[in-house]
């Protein structure tokens, strides 16, 4: 059984709508394929009554946290979205995503790349507006060749120039909103060094203690030494060792299924969750 916990539709910043997604991810041999959409789970409907003959959806999302100033980010899964406390906060969430897009598209102005806010909201088409819409509106505006030219301290990376920073849920309190609302966590792609994302074993060992689940260990960002020392380390604090492709269409490369998880792991998340299960497609078209 193949098993991508970590994938994006156009609902954030993926390029393919929910619909190709789970087609895709069918095509690409996976059989267990989570939509896991920043701060929104609005993709989960669609790619739940498009899912092909033999593949089950996980129902997920990619919340943006903070840690120590940082951007850090959890990955919640089969939680019910209903939850008044965690809904009211993933509203804020993306609320804030639209003032801070704002603000960095002025601050680019301002620095004298011509980005319109026309030009990203057109390519942000569902809830969540992030830096890759910008970033690929720059590309569009010929201000840079490249969408990985956006993120370095010239442009938007964290503590670039034309950088806004936004709200965000503290990691902890993000653990316990979706616990409380039946579902897991797991710390998505922490020692993805090119794109910043690097915590200590410290921060796992304290997330493990306020409830987290599972370390995505198996990702594309990741080296193999990384890898080696989070699967001892997930072994120590008793969390699943998750594999994820982190695939947003185009912008990756339609890499569904590039890596994935163990069933066991797998079993063992779904065992703790109780707010939400599997969308399974039946004869009828519809999910169950």
């Amino acid at each position: 059984m193949r098993i991508d916990l970590h994938c994006h539709s156009d609902a954030s910043d993926g390029t393919r709508p929910p619909a190709e997604v789970v087609r895709r991810a069918r095509e690409n041999g996976v059989d267990v394929v989570a939509l896991t959409d920043h701060d929104t789970v609005a993709g989960w409907d669609e790619a739940a009554a498009s899912l092909p003959d033999g593949l089950a959806l996980v129902p997920g999302i990619e919340l943006s946290c903070k840690e120590d100033g940082r951007s850090l980010h959890l990955l919640g899964y089969l939680f019910d979205p209903g939850e008044p406390v965690l809904a009211a906060e993933l509203a804020r969430i993306r609320d804030d995503r639209v003032v801070r897009a704002r603000g960095m598209v002025e601050r680019l102005n301002a620095l004298g790349a011509e980005v319109g806010w026309d030009m990203v909201r057109a390519l942000a088409t569902g809830e969540a507006v992030g830096r890759p819409h910008i970033a690929r509106a720059m590309v569009e505006a010929g201000v840079i060749e490249t969408a990985d030219e956006a993120f370095t301290s010239r442009w938007i990376a964290q503590g670039g120039r034309a950088y806004v920073e936004r709200y965000a849920l503290d990691a902890e309190r993000a653990i316990e909103l979706v616990r409380a609302a039946g579902g897991v966590c797991v710390l998505a792609h922490p020692r993805a060094r090119r794109r910043g994302y690097v915590f200590g074993d410290e921060v796992i060992e304290r997330l493990a203690a306020a409830g987290l689940a599972g370390v995505e260990t198996d990702h594309p960002d990741h080296a193999p030494e990384d890898r080696a020392r989070l699967r001892d380390l997930a072994a120590a604090l008793g969390l699943a060792v998750t594999g994820s492709s982190d695939d947003h269409g185009a912008f990756t490369g339609d890499r569904i299924g590039v890596e994935t998880t163990a069933p066991d792991a797998f079993d063992a998340l779904r065992a703790a969750a109780t707010g939400g299960d599997l969308r399974l497609p039946d004869r009828g078209g519809e999910s169950r």
